[in-house]
């Protein structure tokens, strides 16, 4: 049986979109790039060289300063380097979902214990700008329509390496769960979909209670153990 680290790689190096895509918006596609790719064999050969069932954790999709340089979500070459222990060439910039991702990594008790149980990817597994800003799947309807079979293979694909389908986490309690809910409806990929306020609402709105959403976090995270 193949180890989990090596159907991830594999699913992440056939990643393409070849749809056209309204004008303006451009897709990043770290898995192409050498130095991204070399971190990614890296973190996952570090963390996912076994066959232990994994709980998925959904994001957006890879934004500008994390997974859409690393390749690795909510990640950014300043995590990847301190948090991971893996260093790398990538210009060191922060982003701010991921300073709230390894706050909750180290809350849980570290990298290696929680990657241990949680697979994070996202709904979209690549991600898009336009005019050089973040562009959310679900900000222009026309795009995430014609995202949606990308979406539908895509985790469908990820839910045949190693993914419990009792519950998932989605992060995004708005857009993105409802997005999500209507495509488990009609696929049937989970049997429940748990939402958590998303790592940049947190920080951008609330950070001040960062805690607060790290203990509820936690919460959930245990209230749905399998």
């Amino acid at each position: 049986m193949t180890n989990l680290s090596t159907q991830i790689l594999s699913f992440l190096s056939q990643l393409r979109l070849t749809i056209p895509l309204t004008p303006g918006v451009a897709v990043m596609n770290p898995y192409q790039d050498s130095i991204a790719w070399r971190s990614c064999e890296q973190f996952y050969k570090k963390y996912y060289s076994d066959h232990q069932e994994r709980t998925l954790i959904l994001g957006i999709n890879p934004g500008r300063f994390g997974g859409g340089v690393t390749g690795i979500p909510f990640t950014d070459p300043v995590k990847l380097e301190r948090e991971c222990g893996i260093p790398n060439p990538l210009k060191k910039k922060t982003e701010l979902s991921a300073d709230f991702i390894y706050h909750l990594i180290r809350a849980f008790g570290g990298p290696e214990k929680f990657y241990k149980r949680f697979y994070i990817s996202a709904v979209s597994p690549l991600g898009f700008t336009r005019d050089g800003k973040n562009l959310n799947y679900y900000d222009e309807p026309e795009l995430g329509k014609k995202l949606t079979p990308f979406i539908v293979e895509s985790l469908k694909a990820q839910l045949h390496f190693g993914i419990q389908k009792a519950s998932c986490f989605c992060l995004g309690e708005d857009k993105n769960f409802k997005f999500l809910s209507r495509l488990n409806a009609k696929h049937h990929l989970f049997e429940k979909i748990i939402p958590l306020p998303h790592p940049r609402f947190v920080m951008q709105y609330r950070r001040k209670r960062i805690d607060e959403y790290i203990s509820d976090y936690l919460i959930k995270f245990d209230s749905a153990k399998h």
